[in-house]
């Protein structure tokens, strides 16, 4: 391969992942984010079943 070309790939390369890694941090972060919510959710329900009792 010729430098330039090689030169081309280095500078290509980190601009095509940093999107696609930004994203995925962003959908794992959100799917943690909802999972939390929903296990706070959870554990307040069963407090208010468990003092109904």
């Amino acid at each position: 391969m010729e430098w330039t070309i090689i030169v081309a790939l280095v500078i290509a390369i980190p601009v095509i992942l940093f999107p696609v890694a930004y994203v995925g941090y962003l959908t794992i972060g959100g799917a943690l984010a909802a999972v939390r919510g929903e296990k706070k959710v959870t554990e307040k329900v069963k407090r208010v079943h468990v003092a109904a009792k």
